[in-house]
This record gives structure tokens, C-alpha cells and sequence, in this order.
């Protein structure tokens, strides 16, 4: 993960400074490098200092405006269904796309809510809303109880519904099909057109 910064830093001072030699842009500062830099990985490391229960959830579920979009049960607007309609005994992968279920760790909820929410606002948010968000979205799907409170300790700690059971990358080799059978029923079909 650390790599990955360096090198995105790397690029991001590399275009910079191309940028800069045709008299466009500016350096960005540490500052604003650190408020760009808002990855949050399964382990959880760089979650923020906050808390957020499910009831302050709730409550900002409706306040922020979720609602409008998400619709009032998470299941009815015209946005992405945010609650499984199917019981909770259901098989994970019958239950839908449902991020808060089908997300391989609870880190990846947060970072997102953190990153792209509320439309057209998104980066509003404070820690604790999105700990607060998060910890509403889990509870209405069943992964965590009511009375949990979740934090930067907490939150990566969450066991989610889809386990290990997430979609692995296939054994691929260069020059192959990405995926088997695809040339055998590809191929004649773009032949015919």
C-alpha cells in the first residue's frame, strides 16, 4: 500500500512539474497531497479518530438526505437498494448487490460512503457521520448489532456476510482467453456480423 502512494505521489509531482514547464498549474502542497490521500485499506490503518453508532445513523439517514435517493427503507428509491429484500438466512449472493453485504471488508463501506456520498456533496461528511452511516447500513443488513459502536478499532474488526466467499481473480496467462470458452463462443458470433 505504501508503494502504491509513493508512486502515486511520484506521478502526481511528475506531471506536475511537466505541467509547470509550460507555465500551467503549481506544486500542491503536503497539505493538499494528505486531503487527496483518503485510501482506506482492509486493515483499517488510516481510518480517521471517530465513532458512530447505528442510532446517529438512523437519524442521519433521513437528515443528509439518504433517503431522497436511497429511498425511507434503503429498498425504494432509485438509487442502488442499500437493504436485501431477501431474508437474512438467504445465501450472500442471492441477497443482491448490496454493498454492505457483499463488500469484502467493512473498511470498504466506510471508504466509500466517505468518498461518494451524498451526491454532488460528496466529501461532506465528517468521520463520525461516516462511522455512523456505516455502522446503520450494517446493522439494517444484519451484519452487526444495534447496540455496536463503530470506530477505526471496530470497524475493521467486522466479520461481513460474504466472507471469503468474494470473486477471486481467475488463473489467467498471457495469450490466453481471459475467460474459458470465450473465444469458442465469441469468435464465430463476430465472424457472422
Amino acid at each position: 500500500m505504501a508503494s502504491l502512494r509513493v508512486l502515486a505521489v511520484a506521478l502526481l509531482m511528475g506531471a506536475t512539474a511537466l505541467a509547470q514547464s509550460y507555465g500551467v498549474g503549481r506544486t500542491p502542497t503536503a497539505e493538499e497531497i494528505k486531503a487527496w490521500d483518503i485510501s482506506i485499506g482492509p486493515t483499517g490503518e488510516e481510518l480517521p479518530e471517530g465513532k458512530g453508532t447505528v442510532r446517529e445513523g438512523a437519524q442521519l439517514y433521513r437528515s443528509k438526505g439518504c433517503a431522497g435517493c436511497h429511498g425511507a427503507n434503503a429498498v425504494d428509491g432509485k438509487a442502488p437498494i442499500l437493504k436485501s429484500k431477501a431474508p437474512p438466512n438467504a445465501d450472500v449472493w442471492a441477497r443482491g448487490r448490496i454493498l454492505p453485504l457483499r463488500a469484502p471488508h467493512a473498511t470498504t463501506v466506510w471508504d466509500y460512503i466517505n468518498r461518494g456520498m451524498p451526491l454532488n456533496r460528496e466529501g461532506t461528511l465528517t468521520p463520525d457521520e461516516v462511522y455512523s452511516l456505516t455502522a446503520y447500513l450494517l446493522f439494517i443488513n444484519d451484519v452487526i448489532k444495534e447496540d455496536e459502536v463503530l470506530d477505526a478499532t471496530t470497524l475493521p474488526k467486522v466479520k461481513m456476510p460474504i466472507g471469503t466467499d468474494y470473486a477471486s481473480l481467475p488463473d489467467w496467462k498471457p495469450k490466453t482467453p481471459r475467460l474459458k470458452g470465450y473465444l469458442a463462443e465469441v469468435a464465430p458470433k463476430q465472424k457472422q456480423q
